[in-house]
């Protein structure tokens, strides 16, 4: 089992809590827990359609709700941990390339620390 973790910045802020919270809890939040719990249990085996390698280390985990596209970004640390750094709705085909570098700065600020 993999320990999933919330990125927080150094000014203390957490950008997935912050776009957890404004999820809406009845519709779009237990396919967001259900899709958090799977990546815990499986971790690099979890694979398309559920999570995708993007780029420079960086993974995307799917939720699809009746509202639409959910992404949240994340990387993997040393042997056990899964660090989410964020999370938004996905309204294009591809995850834009400001989403996936705001991701790699957040994982170099991590390992930085």
């Amino acid at each position: 089992m993999w320990e999933v973790e919330l990125y927080v910045k150094p000014n203390g802020r957490c950008p997935a809590q912050e776009f957890l919270d404004g999820l809406s809890s009845r519709d779009e939040k237990p396919f967001v827990d259900r899709k958090i719990r799977l990546l815990a249990e499986l971790g690099y085996q979890l694979k398309r359609p559920h999570a995708a390698f993007l780029r420079d280390g960086i993974y995307e985990l799917r939720a699809e709700t009746h509202h639409g596209h959910l992404r949240f970004l994340f990387f993997y640390f040393e042997s056990s941990v899964i660090v989410v750094t964020h999370g938004f709705r996905k309204k294009t085909a591809k995850v834009p390339e400001a989403e996936i570098e705001r991701a790699i700065d957040c994982r170099e600020e991590y390992l930085n620390r």
